[in-house]
């Protein structure tokens, strides 16, 4: 089997983790029960999910910043550990490596602020530099925690070369970014909140159930008519939808596995670095079977505690997954 090509320009974060019973109110101090520090951001989640679901089927390269200090010297550390090339990963002087101060509850409910510290200064230059492995990738994974003209070099770039399948994660979102985002990527793919965000479309108020997924499906709807050609739009425990034009106009749902959520931080991660491994090595799966199993790659992660440490590997994972 040929090697597939996962290249992700995007973020690295150090996660701050703390655990407690609930989640504090404004204004509340709580005292926690454990504190841990791990790898985040959500470039390189995306690309050790890849990697570790791909093993030694795929080849993952990041393209991104850290700091000149510790945190950024440990995090490259951490990127070849899990067998990523780091060549175009460039240690930043004058700027911290990005932080995520992250508080999660029993329930696995998350609030997370993040400090992007290098990650802001990712730029078209670090692209350019990168251009082969960006350009020869079966598929490319995009986030919005590095600056948007960056991802607009690359996904010209792969749009002019006209091969692989990018991949817009609008996460975290904001508003006001260039439409050319929407047109240049083949997949847009967004958590309900995104969307809401992007749409005003309301899905946070929306009761579950088939009115949620019909929610769902008009919010999808409103980001082709912004441009996008493809999109999937994640909603946790309640599965995800798609909406392909070039095989319905209807939304297509999927349900997820049920399971007791231990913490959510970084199933989203998890799903699209899976999403791009089954994209590219799985290709006589259709897109729903993708989705699919990559939501049930997702949904292993939120049984274990931690970012990156949640995510599974290849060896642990069942044969009928892969």
């Amino acid at each position: 089997m040929a090697l597939t090509k996962i290249v992700v320009v995007g973020s690295c974060m150090t996660d701050l983790n703390c655990y407690a019973k609930r989640l504090p109110k404004c204004g509340e101090t709580l005292t926690g029960d454990s504190f841990t520090i791990g790898f985040g951001g959500k470039g390189a989640n995306q690309c050790v999910a890849a990697a570790r679901i791909g093993g030694q089927d795929v080849e993952t390269t990041l393209v991104a910043r850290v700091g000149d200090d510790s945190f950024g010297a440990n995090y490259l550390a951490n990127l070849e550990k899990n067998g990523i090339d780091t060549r175009y990963v460039k240690s930043t002087p004058r700027h911290h490596t990005g932080v995520a101060q992250i508080s999660v509850s029993e329930t696995g409910e998350n609030t997370i602020i993040i400090v992007p510290g290098a990650n802001t200064v990712l730029s078209p230059e670090d692209v350019r530099a990168a251009q082969d492995r960006v350009v020869e990738a079966d598929v490319a994974l995009f986030q919005f925690e590095t600056p948007i003209p960056t991802t607009l070099e690359a996904l010209r770039l792969r749009r002019a070369a006209g091969k692989g399948i990018s991949i817009v994660n609008a996460a975290p979102v904001i508003t006001g970014f260039d439409a050319d985002v929407y047109k240049l990527c083949d997949i847009f793919c967004v958590n309900e909140t995104e969307a809401e965000l992007l749409t005003g479309v309301s899905l946070s108020e929306t009761p579950e159930g088939e009115a949620l997924i019909q929610a769902a499906g008009k919010a999808a709807n409103v980001l082709l008519d912004k441009g996008c050609h493809l999109v999937i739009l994640t909603l946790g425990k309640h599965g995800s939808v798609i909406l392909d034009p070039k095989v319905s106009n209807k939304p297509l749902h999927i349900p997820a596995r049920s399971t007791k959520a231990v913490d959510t931080t970084g199933a989203g991660d998890a799903f699209l670095g899976a999403l791009a491994f089954f994209l590219g090595a799985r290709k006589d799966l259709d897109l729903q079977e993708q989705v699919r199993r990559a939501m049930c790659y997702a949904t292993l992660s939120v049984e274990k505690l931690g970012t990156q440490d949640s995510f599974p590997y290849r060896e642990s994972l069942p044969a009928e997954l892969l």
